[in-house]
């Protein structure tokens, strides 16, 4: 199994990270990826970028180093009605929305206050991915959030970081949160969350995930870039002309 898509990227401009987008799609050319998410954290983290960050995002060109790139944001789930630091305005310039939870902008609380901030940040139909699940702080009803997921189409991510220390506790949750969602059909996606180019790509941690749970490839859409650029289509993304020819 290889992944040749990274879904969640960070640069200089979310205030923590360390790399340029150059940089970091010159390692993702590296790795022999053929698409990388430039996905910086919205307004409501600390240090991160304004408004006109995300919405200017369009003078990206579509290839760098020979590597497709999509305009995104990972966005924060900002209360318990799910709602998300990126204005409707914005997310039309934008390619991909992952959306997480971050102890600066929602203090942890109890499984049941963060499970509808879930469900409900699922059924806004705005975000097309839900970042590092497996982060301890924020416990949830596995079950019924996954299954909302597939119900909906919205993809799960399995992040590396995660797996890799950033978040301690994550592996068994991961795990089991990978378990669940293969038995109820969700859609995964892989990210790295570089925060330094080095990192770009890098899904050693997620791949021996996948591999222990046996998650078929077809259900991970960063396996193959058309299967993902399909997978932006079908969450009525605009297609991209650029990356037609992608396999």
């Amino acid at each position: 199994m290889k992944f040749v898509v990274d879904t969640h990227s960070h640069t200089i401009s979310s205030g923590h990270a360390y790399s340029t987008v150059l940089e970091n799609a010159a390692a993702a050319a590296e790795k022999g990826l053929q698409l990388l998410c430039v996905t910086d954290h919205a307004s409501s983290m600390p240090g991160a970028p304004h408004f006109w960050h995300f919405a200017n995002q369009r003078i990206l060109p579509r290839f760098l180093h020979g590597v497709g790139i999509l305009r995104g944001v990972e966005a924060n789930i900002m209360n318990v009605a799910g709602e998300i630091d990126i204005s409707t305005k914005v997310q039309g310039h934008l390619d991909w929305v992952l959306a997480s939870f971050h102890e600066p902008v929602f203090a942890p609380s109890s499984s049941a206050v963060h499970t509808e901030a879930l469900l409900n940040v699922i059924q806004s139909g705005r975000v097309d991915a839900l970042g590092h699940l497996g982060n301890p702080n924020f416990d949830f009803d596995f079950e019924r959030v996954l299954v909302a997921a597939a119900e909906a189409n919205v993809l799960v991510e399995i992040n590396n970081s995660s797996l890799s220390g950033s978040r301690m506790g994550s592996q068994p949750r991961c795990e089991r949160i990978a378990e669940i969602g293969k038995e109820v059909g969700v859609s995964f996606t892989t990210g790295s969350d570089a925060h330094f180019a080095h990192d770009i790509g890098k899904f050693d941690s997620a791949l021996a995930l996948f591999e222990k749970v046996n998650i078929d490839e077809d259900s991970i859409v960063s396996t193959s870039a058309s299967r993902f650029i399909e997978f932006l289509q079908s969450r009525g993304h605009a297609s991209i002309a650029e990356f037609q020819s992608l396999r």
